[in-house]
């Protein structure tokens, strides 16, 4: 890996995920997102891994998407190199990812830590889509995660202006979780992490397919969905085992089985 640096082991069943071209403020090439949809698939099955945080440096989470690398290109050449596969790639990862962001997200990067399941954020980050001032617009998630975290309105006005916003305005809007200190923000992500990471590992990964089931289907079958789901951990040994633990009054021991 030239441009990803995977950390399997970082804390106990924690995984840390950093993007590492940090002249280019972490721009999103080809083989940069190749690199990371090959990691998250590794790390998606590593049985010692439960949660995977994905983040930059302090600088730039992702300052956007490469754009020396297709700037001459055709609609054709766009078409063929079909960039978007590894963005269809890192999607699928069944466990919890979280990204951990200080500084720049923007263009490619904001949809990278939107296409994340929660976002911690440093007070210095800066959240955009603003394609629209090179005479494009997002096309890896901006104008459809974006419209669904914030609203029509709010995100309308992204991406049409390209204007960024702060960390607390995106605090307010539901595009993140929690907002802390510049030196804290890589230990804030760990800690929510290692409590994802406690849960019974079966339990978090229907749970999430539940959550993202809510935003690509209606009430009623997003309801069968999840019953379907909660129906089917009580075949697991961790449904077992947490119900007798809290009869019992203890901790319990969760195996992903």
């Amino acid at each position: 890996m030239e441009f990803i640096i995977s950390e399997p082991n970082y804390k106990p069943k924690v995984a840390l995920v950093r993007l590492n071209r940090p002249k280019e403020l972490n721009a999103l090439n080809l083989q940069l997102m190749g690199e990371l949809r090959d990691t998250m698939a590794e790390l998606d099955n590593n049985p010692e891994v439960r949660v995977i945080i994905i983040t930059g440096n302090e600088k730039a989470f992702a300052a956007g998407a490469d754009i020396k690398q297709m700037s001459s290109k055709t609609a054709i050449d766009m078409l063929q190199i079909d960039q978007f596969s590894t963005w269809d790639g890192i999607r699928k990862t069944k466990k919890p990812i979280i990204a951990a962001v200080s500084g720049f997200a923007l263009g490619g990067g904001c949809e990278l830590a939107m296409l994340c399941d929660m976002i911690v954020a440093s007070e210095t980050a800066k959240f955009g889509q603003p394609e629209i001032k090179i005479g494009v617009m997002p096309g890896a998630g901006g104008t459809q995660r974006l419209t669904r975290a914030i609203g029509k309105a709010r995100a309308m006005e992204m991406v049409l202006t390209g204007k960024f916003i702060s960390a607390e305005e995106a605090l307010q809007s539901g595009l993140i979780n929690k907002i802390v200190p510049v030196e804290l923000y890589l230990n804030e992500t760990v800690k929510l992490a290692q409590d994802i990471a406690e849960m019974s590992p079966i339990a978090v990964q229907l749970a999430k397919e539940s959550v993202n089931k809510a935003f690509d289907s209606s009430l009623q079958e997003g309801l069968f969905f999840e019953r379907k789901n909660f129906y089917m951990l009580f075949a697991s040994e961790d449904q077992k085992e947490g119900m007798a633990a809290f009869v019992e009054k203890r901790k319990p021991e969760f195996k992903g089985k």
